[in-house]
């Protein structure tokens, strides 16, 4: 895959080079929910587990406030315990669906490696862990799960993705990946991250 973080559909989790030790980390996007009423909004610059934001919307004379929450830095859903009137833990859950609840690419970086545990704002693909470049072009994957079906599919004669969990992605993987030529060298690599 090619391209950068625009807000698309992404799993909730990424694997990702640590921005400290450069080692694997993982990455949790944050969940923002909308702040219904202004009168609330002291209430979430003041929180030590949610962030106020105030988020354009692009395209448009328009903003919306919003409240943002990184369960990967305060132990799930379960640190919300005092919230205004109207709001629940639960609406900060992630969505069943790969979907975004703000465009910043705001999450939390967390590395075993060294430990570091920080907000982060992705790059991508250039925070992604799997990802190589050929004839100029990155090809990249969110995690190991969907690295192994991207080695799998590069590697088959056959290409079939007609039902395959990670088709949307395998479907826009640049032809040159694919040709004969360059099939050796990019699953060599692939391999090597997959191993690391």
């Amino acid at each position: 895959m090619t391209g950068t973080y625009d807000w698309n559909p992404m799993p909730h989790r990424l694997d990702v080079r640590c921005t400290s030790c450069r080692a694997l980390a993982g990455f949790e996007f944050a969940e923002a929910v909308r702040i219904k009423r202004k009168t609330d909004i002291p209430f979430f610059e003041a929180s030590p587990q949610l962030d106020y934001e105030f988020f354009p919307v692009r395209g448009y004379d328009a903003a919306w406030h919003g409240a943002l929450f990184y369960a990967g830095l305060h132990g799930g859903l379960g640190a919300l315990t005092e919230l205004p009137e109207g709001y629940a833990a639960s609406d900060w859950a992630h969505s069943r669906y790969l979907m975004r609840s703000q465009p910043l690419g705001a999450g939390a970086l967390l590395c075993a490696a060294c430990g570091r545990r920080a907000k982060h704002r992705l790059r991508w693909p250039d925070d992604a862990w799997f990802q190589l470049a050929h004839r100029g072009q990155v090809l990249w994957a969110f995690h190991r799960e969907s690295a192994v079906a991207l080695r799998d599919f590069i590697a088959s004669s056959e290409r079939k993705i007609a039902r395959h969990k990670w088709s949307s992605m395998l479907l826009h993987v640049p032809g040159h990946f694919l040709t004969a030529k360059a099939r050796t060298d990019v699953l060599k690599r692939l391999e090597r991250l997959l191993e690391g």
